[in-house]
């Protein structure tokens, strides 16, 4: 079956635009953390540009999520190599929790490395 660029754009727009309100960033808080400017993050945003795996990569930090599911929703990886990413962790689950605070979901985490040990392992 073949992927339509299109779709995958829109559908990364729609996933990253969910992840920064779930995050309660606003549009420039979100460029801001992942060092990129505010009108080309609202244009990724809304299916009009493509970014690179490198851009892919400082999103998922600014979001807390990993870079291989924004791979998957970019379609630089296919969902059977990224079939793993693409099922949220704790970490990423914490991190989309938008009813805890920054340091609720820094706590939570560090609980839970503390179970499961440090390694940040993507």
């Amino acid at each position: 079956m073949s992927r339509n660029p299109l779709n995958d754009l829109a559908g990364l727009g729609d996933y990253l635009r969910e992840q920064r309100l779930s995050h309660r960033l606003s549009l420039r808080q979100l460029s801001e953390l992942a060092g990129i400017s505010n009108p080309y993050l609202s244009q990724i945003e809304r299916g009009l540009k493509r970014p690179s795996a490198e851009i892919l990569q400082q999103l998922a930090k600014g979001l807390e999520v990993s870079a291989e599911t924004l791979y998957v929703k970019a379609g630089i990886l296919d969902e059977h190599h990224g079939a793993e990413a693409a099922t949220p962790t704790v970490r990423d689950a914490i991190a989309a929790d938008p009813t805890l605070t920054a340091r609720q979901k820094a706590t939570l985490v560090d609980v839970y490395e503390s179970f499961v040990g440090t390694d940040r392992t993507p």
